[in-house]
């Protein structure tokens, strides 16, 4: 039995598919559901968890080469917040970019990754190096 690290099945599942170059999106609570992409729901009240925990959790043992989020986060959040996703992301940049290109690249993720975070805009594509 699990002790420690990611307990979910479903989310360990997800993860142990990923490979070289492969992208998962981690979403917020209102993002739309994608026919056929796989969707691991986490939620359970908007905030928990959030896509920072998340990130937290999956981060430390999953070898990240690139990130990207929508450039309308910046817009709508605070210096504080977009900080801390840069932190997030272990030295990973991030690539902003309009949300509706943003929103082009989820049909090719491994997997969507749903969380009660009712952050705006704070949706993430996560590539593996």
């Amino acid at each position: 039995m699990l002790q420690s690290g990611i307990l979910n099945p479903a989310l360990l599942s997800l993860v142990g598919r990923v490979r070289h170059t492969n992208t998962i999106v981690v979403a917020d609570h209102a993002f739309p559901s994608w026919p056929g992409l796989e969707t691991v729901d986490l939620s359970l009240v908007v905030g928990v968890p959030s896509v920072l925990q998340v990130l937290g959790a999956l981060l430390p043992n999953w070898k990240c080469g690139a990130v990207w989020m929508a450039e309308e986060f910046r817009r709508h959040n605070d210096r504080r917040t977009v900080n801390a996703f840069r932190r997030a992301c272990r030295g990973v940049r991030i690539q902003f970019e309009p949300h509706l290109e943003f929103k082009r690249r989820v049909p090719n993720a491994i997997g969507l990754v749903r969380t009660g975070d009712g952050t705006i805009y704070s949706n993430i594509i996560l590539e593996s190096a």
